[in-house]
């Protein structure tokens, strides 16, 4: 096991510096002036040089990326433009509703997406599958955004349930918490539950088929017992990496959401970010979810060997 982590984290190294490195010069060389925006329209050419000056902005590309690496080894990623705080500061304001959102949304589709995926696999050809499949080929082909904008018409304008946007943080209570979150976790677990359900339901499908699962019907074990303690667990694998991976891609994908519901999370704040030609702040934040993507993956592989035993590294 300690062989296993210590190999895929050192294979983790060159993947963050891939990423660092290409984050890195795609904000550098896409068009826009940091110095413009700080600046404003009143700004004389002097004064925009002086800022750039002032910003690091005139030293070579190797340079800034090897001050910025240097920092980032140090647990420093360095000073927004725009805001003039740490970015380190900035991602642990904005992380809780983001945490919170992600969170919440799994949960959710979690919850929902493997009971439907495995009795539609139960059931296959009957009317639970084909609304499964139905359900899930309409949950990829509608934008989040599309889904936000009905459940705000239906749920909060309409029924009145739930706020339209914002957020409340924890420390003022779990009910008003929850609440806030209902709407826009509800949006996201939409597409994750249809995606879900469907790797479910192919899984625990063709566990169903493979001669364990006859041997165990044969001794008399109920069917219930046989789904979850037979067939969904030899199904589990392909299930757990798919959840694994919807996390990690939760974190990253929460920009549309968090606008639409206008969440101050780190989906907000890389917009900000980018409207503001914030360099640090869009390193900072995309170099955050890399590694938070690392690390998920890793708690995926190693879950492996719990779930399997014929899986060995």
């Amino acid at each position: 096991m300690l062989t296993f982590l210590g190999k895929r984290l050192l294979a983790t190294i060159p993947v963050l510096l891939v990423v660092a490195i290409a984050i890195f010069m795609i904000v550098r060389l896409t068009p826009g002036d940091p110095a413009a925006v700080i600046g404003g329209n009143s700004a004389t050419n002097e004064d925009l040089d002086r800022i750039r000056v002032q910003l690091g902005l005139t030293k070579p590309l190797w340079t800034q990326f090897a001050i910025w690496g240097n920092g980032v080894l140090h647990g420093d990623l360095g000073f927004s433009f725009f805001l003039n705080k740490p970015v380190l500061e900035l991602i642990g304001q904005r992380m809780e509703p983001t945490l919170s959102l992600a969170g919440g949304t799994l949960l959710l589709a979690v919850g929902i997406a493997l009971p439907l995926g495995t009795l539609a696999a139960w059931r296959m050809g009957g009317w639970l599958d084909k609304a499964v499949m139905a359900f899930s080929v309409a949950g990829f082909s509608v934008p989040v955004f599309v889904v936000g904008y009905v459940l705000i018409y239906l749920l909060a304008m309409k029924l009145q349930w739930f706020p339209v946007q914002g957020y409340r943080r924890i420390s003022d209570g779990v009910g008003p918490w929850l609440n806030q979150l209902v709407l826009p976790c509800l949006t996201l677990a939409i597409t994750y539950v249809a995606l879900l359900s469907r790797v479910t339901r192919a899984a625990v499908s063709e566990a169903l088929t493979e001669d364990f699962i006859r041997t165990a019907r044969a001794k008399g074990i109920a069917e219930l017992e046989v789904l979850k303690h037979h067939a969904l667990r030899n199904a589990a694998v392909p299930v757990v990496t798919v959840i694994g991976v919807s996390a990690a891609l939760l974190l990253g994908g929460v920009v549309v959401t968090e606008t639409v519901f206008a969440i101050p999370g780190l989906g907000q704040l890389t917009v900000d970010a980018v409207l503001n030609r914030d360099f640090p702040v869009l390193q900072g934040v995309v170099l955050f979810f890399a590694v938070v993507y690392v690390a998920v993956n890793l708690l995926v592989d190693v879950s492996y060997l719990f779930l399997d035993p014929r899986i060995r590294y």
